[in-house]
């Protein structure tokens, strides 16, 4: 295993401790930061845009460093927005939010606990409880997102919402026993419970949950022997300066971000004796997690994890074994707390290389040739913890310069009992227990590069040609290509019947054959957002509604929902981008993917849910001139002798 812990220096994309410390000062000179703020979100913004970092050890470290921080006043005064220049030790700006118009700040950690101690003290909640027969004390409740949906009393005010779950004991699952059918409002400036809402007492599912309980899990196997996976010569992956990563032929900074968790910067692959730029800088910029239970104790339902709670910030600390298994290249991200005190993510990032099956194979009849070679991946990865999900984010990069992301959903479902008659909304896990339909659907900002930042988008679907003149025997097909010049034209939906993908070129940089080099993005053709189109959630994850939004590149644009999510009515981000129309062919452009899982709940997701998986890939399409991986030895393991490029026939290595 080999650590790699983050450099004290400066980092492209990281920040670092010392930075943290003195960005708090900075923020306390200019009385922005006392003892009734706390800090919501403090990020490393981007370089100006203005050349490309060199070919070795990554960016230029001469760029000014700039940290955007949002500031919640816990008195009840306004919040601020700003951004700091610690290379001139400066504020350079300080923005005044008005809530009831820009939208909350993210949910803040103390609030969690405070929804729950001030329903502990409200005789509504306590009565409510007495009438299911349940002791306060043993009563969990989970503080979630409130969403919007015009309540005059509601407007300007910090809000979340408490659904309530039984806890027999400190080890017990509370997921197991929701208590349905009662909700309560809590703004969390005024520490005010504004409502509790009671639909009468529905029976508490009993059965537990408890995932590790011998009565559950039976026997454990003992069928399993050990899997070691060893590198004796370390792997093949370099970290220079903290966080910039070579690895083959590929080039990439690795950064993290308290939103957006692990961002990969100045993505690049070495073709000849240059490095080629393929994506400035590629992040999943959002999450939401929209319900489908139209009962009014959860129709309200839909968390923004990324903008509203900030997946970066529950970043699990990986074990070896566990979450990461082989050589291990570990990172410690540092992020600030809310009052703006450094924290370390013990080896919140980690990488490795995972043999990845055949690469190429041919067995050729007349040379006498059997060729294969072998395919790896590096794999760039973090966990987090949303409430009662776990998600983990996984960037993949190849021997043949394909790029893909995966996310991993598990944890444990949502839950609410389920009712007598049955519904068309909620599966049964157990008896009485249900889990809602839900889906979650992220956006992937890649801000692309392709050759450099002259780039333009066209949608490739296929053709099928009519049997005539020219097709007489109706074998024919071809496709069609289709240039999204404007932002209005880069709108555009997913259609697994075409076969539809999206090639990003550079129409300045050709190949050997005077084509534009470019990448082609394959989606999963994944269902988007479900819900109605005049709904809340349609509104407010506008950018769920479509697969594919191009954008000419802005520096303010960075979240497809807009800065602030947290009951924010609907409107901002990728809606109001593409509303000004801007021309795309040929221009600095970004690509936001939007990609996701419907849920529909089966009983082997519970007691906790096994792994499922969505994703991406963008692929090389005219991009090299000839295949990128010829180059690829055989196999070095020394025990394999008969993967060979020449002269046998006989073996084979899969």
């Amino acid at each position: 295993m080999t650590l790699a812990p983050v450099d004290t220096a400066s980092t492209f994309g990281l920040a670092t401790a010392p930075e943290i410390l003195e960005i708090r000062s900075v923020l306390q000179s200019e009385d922005l930061l006392g003892a009734q703020h706390r800090i919501a979100y403090l990020g490393l913004l981007d370089p100006v845009r203005g050349g490309r970092p060199g070919a070795e050890g990554g960016a230029d470290q001469a760029e000014d460093r700039r940290f955007r921080i949002f500031i919640h006043d816990v008195s009840g005064a306004a919040p601020s927005d700003v951004i700091v220049s610690l290379t001139h030790q400066k504020v350079e700006s300080a923005v005044v939010l008005d809530t009831a118009v820009t939208g909350e700040l993210p949910v803040l950690e103390e609030e969690f606990e405070l929804v729950e101690s001030l329903l502990a003290a409200d005789q509504r909640w306590l009565d409510a409880l007495a009438a299911r027969g349940l002791d306060v004390a043993g009563v969990r409740v989970a503080p979630l997102s409130a969403g919007v949906f015009e309540y005059a009393e509601e407007k300007g005010r910090r809000i979340l919402r408490g659904l309530a779950f039984v806890q027999d004991f400190p080890a017990d699952s509370a997921w197991a026993h929701p208590v349905d059918g009662l909700l309560a409002y809590v703004d969390v400036v005024n520490k005010e419970v504004m409502q509790v809402i009671d639909l009468g007492v529905m029976p508490i599912p009993a059965d537990h949950g408890n995932y590790t309980d011998p009565e559950l899990t039976g026997p454990l196997r003992t069928t399993q022997k050990p899997i070691s996976i060893t590198q004796p010569e370390g792997p093949s992956f370099t970290v220079i300066g903290g966080n910039h990563v070579e690895w083959e032929k590929w080039s990439v900074d690795v950064g993290f971000d308290v939103r957006e968790g692990v961002v990969l910067h100045n993505l690049g692959f070495r073709d000849g004796g240059r490095l080629r730029p393929i994506i400035n800088r590629a992040s999943i910029a959002e999450m939401v997690v929209p319900y489908g239970d139209p009962s009014p104790i959860r129709s309200w339902q839909n968390y923004f994890d990324t903008g509203e709670y900030l997946v970066g910030q529950y970043a699990n600390s990986l074990e070896l074994g566990c979450d990461c298994l082989g050589d291990i290249t570990y990172l410690s991200p540092v992020i600030s707390d809310a009052f703006g005190n450094p924290r370390e993510i013990r080896n919140g990032i980690c990488m490795h290389e995972e043999d990845w099956g055949v690469l190429s194979k041919h067995s050729d009849l007349w040379t006498g040739i059997n060729y294969t070679r072998r395919n790896r991946r590096l794999v760039i990865s973090f966990f987090t913890t949303i409430g009662n999900y776990d998600y983990g984010f996984y960037w993949y990069l190849y021997l043949d310069g394909t790029i893909e992301f995966e996310a991993k959903a598990t944890g444990v479902v949502f839950t609410s009992a389920f009712p007598e008659g049955g519904s068309d909304n909620i599966s049964q896990l157990a008896p009485g227990l249900g889990a809602p339909f839900h889906q979650h659907l992220f956006s992937a900002r890649l801000d692309m590069a392709v050759d450099g930042f002259t780039n333009r988008v066209e949608e490739e679907d296929v053709v099928r040609q009519a049997m005539g003149p020219g097709n007489e025997r109706g074998n024919a097909f071809s496709r069609r290509r289709t240039l999204l010049a404007s932002e209005s034209e880069g709108v555009r939906e997913a259609d697994a019947r075409s076969g539809r993908t999206w090639i990003i070129s550079n129409p300045e940089s050709r190949n050997r054959l005077g084509e534009p080099v470019g990448y082609k993005l394959h989606s999963e053709n994944q269902p988007t957002l479900l819900a109605d189109p005049g709904s809340s959630i349609a509104k407010r994850a506008a950018f769920a509604t479509k697969d594919l939004w191009v954008t000419r590149y802005a520096e303010d644009e960075r979240y497809p929902t807009g800065d602030f999510v947290n009951q924010h009515s609907g409107g901002a981000g990728l809606p109001a981008f593409v509303a000004e129309d801007r021309e795309l062919d040929g221009q600095d452009i970004v690509v936001w993917h939007t990609f996701g899982l419907t849920h529909f709940p089966r009983m082997e997701d519970w007691p906790i849910m096994p792994v499922d998986t969505v994703g991406f890939k963008l692929r090389p399409e005219g991009f090299f001139d000839r295949s990128p991986v010829l180059d690829v030895p055989a196999n070095p393991n020394q025990q394999v002798s008969s993967c060979h490029s020449e002269g046998t026939t006989g073996g084979s290595c899969h």
